[in-house]
């Protein structure tokens, strides 16, 4: 007593050497060991078997137990009261494990027949049930944690929503979330849509409208379905690689695969397969009509509705690639064609420099779609092809920058340029760059923005952001700024982009707002 009592009134004279010795301890060994040893030195003696017990982790005892009741309840079935027969195989359970189960809660407390039945003959309408499915399904009512491979998930979300177990479907829903990718992807959007995972549902459109452009895959194109490829195209988030005729060709090669889903070639084959495709076709059915005025054709009409034809015609080599895959009916070219003529005489003779407001609504289905890929770090600087009103837009990429210029006289140009001192331009930069599976590493965005450039010249001191430049025009303007440490490559660069104000966007024959104004020269 006398050795312990000292003990407890030198720890509570001096708190602080009490810790100090803990710590010291823990981490270099016990400083007893420095003095002259004592019988009742707490650092050479024997835990007994109480301290073991206290100082064994509850967690760990909690698995164990978890593990004893899955073998013995579940896997060998002992002391069950009930059996439940389904797909030819029968399992021995219990009502009290079953009763976590939404499905045999309500089966159990109701005055179903079922409620006093032994032996439960269980019906599986849903065909991506299959009994491995209900082995992990049953067995997670017994165990703490359950396995989901990502090959089985489909099945194993069906029987977890038809036995009514949320906890199983959520986890089901992360497991797909981890897993999309060019494999998964079609099969875990279809099933998502089937049993209510919005979550999965966004997570795969998002998975596809970063890749479909970006790495194209012939697998992916013979599973992707009219209704899928319909939101991807209409969407201002596709990661467009080039210009808007890239998704054009894009779409000819989907359809060329969903009416031959035995081809069977590489993916550089691919378009001129389709194309020779096409000219036989024209050949031998002698048919003038485009090919989705056709009954073979019809199905895709809705997907190239949503194409952004204005952005093709601007240049001659693919306007004539249309005219001459005959795939589109006229109508919608002609259409197209009277609506940037009319958006063309209003630009040089109202004086429209381009869009002063935001109207997010109108970029989102309107704005042009473009991109690149930067396979390393370096210098680049480019151009999309096509017309657009004058304003020849340069992009450079040097020392982790990204830079606007409006070019004028400063750089050769193919085609016209426009004078006028100040035009203005509503965009949206987006960088990423992917794993192998295609998921995001890191991604950059400028959101909706407004910039008004100047002619090229000297640049006017500092630079200002965005939105504040009213009253200040640029020759060139840094959209973004790169952290070095973030960066990986090959990067890929998308843009959006309107050159004209919202109204030029109407058809010729629409009445002029009410609240519109004219720019003044």
């Amino acid at each position: 007593m006398g050795t312990q009592g000292s003990r407890l009134q030198a720890s509570s004279q001096d708190p602080e050497e009490a810790v100090e010795t803990t710590c010291a301890s823990g981490k270099h060994g016990c400083e007893c060991r420095k003095r002259k040893r004592t019988a009742h030195c707490d650092c050479d003696s024997e835990p007994d078997e109480e301290d073991a017990l206290l100082d064994t982790p509850r967690r760990k005892k909690l698995k164990s137990t978890s593990k004893y009741i899955y073998q013995t309840l579940f896997l060998n079935g002992e002391n069950s009261d009930i059996r439940i027969c389904a797909l030819g195989q029968e399992w021995n359970l219990h009502k009290v494990y079953l009763c976590q189960s939404g499905y045999f809660s309500s089966m159990f407390s109701g005055s179903w027949k079922e409620s006093n039945m032994m032996v439960i003959p269980l019906e599986i309408p849903d065909q991506n049930i299959d009994t491995e499915a209900l082995q992990v399904v049953f067995g997670s009512l017994y165990r703490d944690d359950v396995l989901i491979k990502p090959s089985s998930v489909v099945s194993i979300l069906a029987a977890a929503c038809m036995l009514q177990l949320d906890g199983l479907i959520q986890q089901c829903g992360e497991t797909m979330k981890e897993n999309v990718g060019a494999k998964t992807v079609c099969v875990y959007y279809s099933s998502a849509s089937i049993y209510g995972l919005d979550s999965v549902m966004k997570k795969c459109l998002e998975w596809l409208l970063n890749n479909l452009m970006t790495h194209q895959n012939v697998d992916l194109m013979k599973e992707l379905g009219v209704d899928v490829i319909e939101l991807l195209i209409q969407s201002s988030d596709l990661f467009v690689m080039q210009v808007e005729m890239d998704v054009y060709t894009a779409l000819k090669k989907w359809m060329f695969l969903q009416l031959n889903p035995s081809w069977d070639g590489p993916i550089k084959q691919l378009l001129a397969d389709a194309d020779a495709w096409l000219c036989k076709r024209r050949t031998e059915m002698g048919e003038e009509e485009p090919f989705l005025k056709a009954e073979d054709g019809a199905p895709f009409t809705p997907v190239f509705r949503h194409v952004r034809l204005q952005y093709i015609i601007n240049d001659l080599a693919s306007a004539r690639i249309l005219e001459r895959d005959n795939i589109l009916p006229p109508d919608w070219l002609t259409s197209v064609y009277k609506s940037q003529w009319f958006a063309m005489l209003r630009t040089e003779h109202d004086n429209d420099n381009g869009p002063q407001d935001a109207n997010k609504e109108e970029f989102q289905s309107g704005s042009m779609r473009c991109g690149r890929k930067l396979t390393k770090d370096g210098d680049y600087c480019w151009r999309w092809t096509g017309f657009n009103f004058g304003f020849d837009l340069l992009v450079t990429y040097t020392n982790r920058f990204i830079v606007f210029k409006r070019n004028t006289l400063s750089q050769p140009c193919g085609g016209a340029v426009s004078l006028q001192p100040r035009r203005h331009l509503a965009y949206r930069l987006r960088l990423a760059s992917f794993d192998n599976s295609g998921k995001l590493v890191c991604s950059r965005s400028t959101g909706y923005q407004l910039l008004t450039l100047e002619k090229d010249q000297v640049s006017p001191g500092p630079q200002y952001p965005v939105w504040s430049m009213k009253s200040q025009a640029l020759p060139e303007y840094v959209v973004m700024n790169l952290d070095s440490r973030l960066l990986s490559f090959p990067l890929y660069v998308c843009c959006n982009f309107q050159y004209t104000s919202p109204h030029m966007d109407r058809r010729p024959d629409a009445p002029e707002p009410e609240s519109s104004a004219r720019s003044v020269p």
